[in-house]
């Protein structure tokens, strides 16, 4: 169960519970219905807190990171290059021969 079922549950137990007036003798008690669903609700939500959330033994123990689908997470390297000054300089060409 998830997390808003819960909460759900233990909303419409208190309804049952404390907003409706006793006035029906057909052999269902709506008081004890919504105790029961209140209950249900609470067991719900610290069953999903401990054992499927993040509170869980079994997720505190995972030692690597896992990705979405299960397996390792990509890593990417990239390499940095500092601004260098040019190798060459710019100037004169000089030739062999007469000047042009």
């Amino acid at each position: 169960m998830g997390t808003g079922t819960c909460i759900a549950l233990i909303a419409i137990g208190a309804i049952l519970r404390f907003a409706i007036a006793t006035g029906s003798s057909h052999g269902l008690n709506v008081h004890v219905v919504g105790v029961i669903l209140i209950l249900a609700g609470a067991l719900g939500l610290v069953l999903s807190l401990l054992v499927w959330g993040p509170l869980s033994p079994a997720r505190r123990r995972r030692s690597r990171a896992v990705g979405y689908d299960g397996a390792a997470p990509v890593i990417e390297e990239r390499r940095v290059y500092q601004e260098q000054p040019p190798v060459a300089e710019e100037g004169r060409v000089w030739r062999e021969g007469p000047p042009l």
